[in-house]
């Protein structure tokens, strides 16, 4: 007897990712955060993510990730271990590098720390290249630039402003939400630890 030429499978999670236990970011998009503390909203949501991350920055740049300091933001189970390290020497290789990792769906988050806000076709491209991984790939690849100031980058799907508000014995954040394609602006107070989160709407 031949064997069906079709099969039954079940559709492909398309749920968000959940951010501290509130927030969604749509997969196999491409998000943007920015403000001073970009580089911890970038931890935050790695440690949210399961495998491997791809962490792009341009090989010109003078900072780079403190692996003594990623753990307080990621959790125990998100160490340096799981951060695979790319450092383009030319820039025009920073999102094509970005581009290739989000097309090959290997790992569900791919970061690029870029010097300034890209145009509204090199977005478009990231946003195709996620949604290709997520069909050729293992996972819904999310993909974050990380951009000085504001921000502004055009056409991306969600954009969050993150800046410290330290007080004397406690480590808060002013986490904001200019940008979301299907939810308004909104800004929030962060606290607390990984596994224990707490935000507070402002």
């Amino acid at each position: 007897m031949n064997a069906p030429i079709l099969t039954s499978q079940k559709p492909r999670a398309t749920a968000p990712l959940r951010l501290v236990g509130l927030l969604d970011l749509p997969l196999a998009r491409l998000h943007e955060a920015c403000g001073p503390a970009r580089h911890s909203f970038a931890m935050l949501v790695a440690g949210e993510v399961q495998g491997p991350v791809v962490w792009i920055a341009p090989g010109w740049a003078t900072d780079r990730l403190n692996p003594g300091g990623m753990r307080a933001l990621t959790g125990p189970e998100t160490g340096p271990e799981r951060f695979l390290f790319a450092t383009p020497q030319r820039r025009e290789d920073v999102l094509w590098c970005m581009e290739e990792a989000l097309r090959s769906g290997a790992a569900p988050l791919v970061v690029a720390d870029l010097p300034g806000p890209p145009g509204l076709t090199p977005v478009r491209r990231l946003h195709l290249a996620a949604e290709e991984g997520a069909g050729r790939g293992h996972h819904r690849p999310l993909g974050l630039i990380l951009t000085p100031g504001d921000g502004g980058a055009p056409g991306v799907e969600t954009r969050w402003h993150m800046a410290p508000a330290h007080g004397l014995h406690t480590d808060h954040w002013r986490l904001e939400r200019p940008r979301a394609r299907t939810a308004p602006p909104a800004a929030w107070t962060l606290s607390g630890h990984p596994g224990a989160w707490h935000l507070a709407q402002t």
